[in-house]
């Protein structure tokens, strides 16, 4: 009954977005079916943000091999293309390979954007945290990030989304808009990191699903809002 409300609330604000156990099986069946891949020389690597909460948000972890981690704060790809040419190595012989991808955004059953309930804990959080760290800072029109060893993975991440401070904080919902136009960032990092490197892989395609994960509370289900899947073939890139 408790995960049918938060169905509810889940498509109020992401109307496309899947149960995270549906997700795996709708894309592992595209993968195989539409795509003929063997999935069982599939390595996966992540660009997801290094929040705890993200490891059991969908089942593809069980299924492939993997993951390789790309992805720090807000999951953006920190490996960066030194990290894209190491995935490429590890793919296994006459295998695939499958990147998942994209920042992630609590929801409360109140409709809270931005905050969840974490394990054992009795109040809410932020999730992404680096996200809603990020978003408050930027509510400062004279916030400059400044890139420094200590932080450094905070501050290139707010760094990354000085170009869409107006557009965040003109939206009815800043949360969801941070999240939003971090995806966009990780999208095209990702896109990018795979051009430069293509010529590392030693196989056919590589398989890519971006969008935005959705914590709900602790003990139901995370849903997962579809953005990008494409089976990019890599002598065309």
């Amino acid at each position: 009954m408790l995960q049918r409300k938060f169905d509810e609330i889940v498509k109020g604000h992401f109307p496309n977005a899947l149960d995270a156990k549906d997700t795996s099986i709708h894309y592992l069946g595209k993968m195989q079916i539409e795509y003929k891949l063997d999935v069982s020389k599939v390595l996966m690597a992540t660009s997801v943000c290094s929040d705890d909460i993200n490891v059991p948000s969908t089942t593809f972890f069980n299924v492939l091999f993997g993951p390789f981690i790309m992805g720090g704060l807000g999951g953006l790809p920190f490996a960066g293309q030194t990290g894209m040419t190491a995935f490429a190595h590890h793919i296994p012989d006459e295998g695939s390979a499958f990147i998942f991808y994209g920042p992630h955004i609590g929801l409360t059953l109140e409709g809270d954007l931005g905050k969840m309930y974490r394990p054992r804990q009795e109040q809410t959080g932020n999730s992404c945290g680096a996200l809603m760290l990020a978003l408050d800072r930027l509510k400062d029109e004279s916030y400059r990030p400044e890139i420094n060893d200590d932080d450094y993975q905070q501050m290139k991440l707010e760094e990354s989304l000085l170009p869409y401070r107006e557009k965040i904080l003109a939206s009815d919902s800043q949360e969801k808009a941070i999240t939003e136009a971090t995806y966009e960032i990780i999208n095209e990092k990702i896109h990018a990191h795979l051009k430069t490197c293509k010529d590392e892989f030693h196989v056919d395609t590589v398989t890519l699903l971006g969008g935005i994960i959705i914590n709900t509370d602790y003990g139901l289900d995370d849903y997962f809002d579809p953005k990008n899947f494409e089976v990019i073939k890599l002598s065309e890139l």
